[in-house]
């Protein structure tokens, strides 16, 4: 075994982790996002996929929450539960913002897969669409 296996397996046992836990599962998020009607709130459908094999991850325990990258600390969305889907892999939460613009979606999973993915999204009166990193707002 190689120094760097034995290190991590006795690293796993002392934290009381199965050794493969430097294996654990990375999750990928497509999300997309509708209006409702009401002004600020948006229906989101996430697809949750482990980003190696592509694979549907279900059973995972989800919530959304969302953060205004370019104002920190001021804008943010308590996280809300997304109920499981109609297929394997998918989710769906409703949110409202407090404003439109750049949001950071932050999709917590636990469970099964424990990850954080963040997803960002452009949110306006009538559309939402996955936007590049946010600006970050200057002084």
């Amino acid at each position: 075994m190689s120094k760097i296996k034995l290190l991590s397996a006795l690293a796993a046992m002392v934290a009381g982790l199965p050794a493969t836990a430097s294996a654990q599962v990375r999750a990928k998020a497509d999300v997309a996002c509708n209006t409702t009607g009401t002004a600020l709130q948006y229906d989101c459908t996430i697809r949750l996929t482990n980003s190696k094999t592509n694979q549907p991850l279900d059973g995972v325990t989800l919530t959304v929450g969302a953060d205004m990258p370019s104002m920190p600390m001021m804008h943010n969305v308590r996280p809300v539960p997304a109920t499981p889907g109609a297929q394997p892999g998918s989710y769906r939460a409703r949110i409202l913002l407090e404003m439109h613009g750049d949001w950071a979606l932050q999709l917590n999973l636990s469970g099964p897969a424990r990850d954080r993915v963040v997803a960002n999204m452009r949110f306006e009166p009538d559309r939402a669409t996955p936007s590049r990193a946010p600006p970050r707002h200057k002084h």
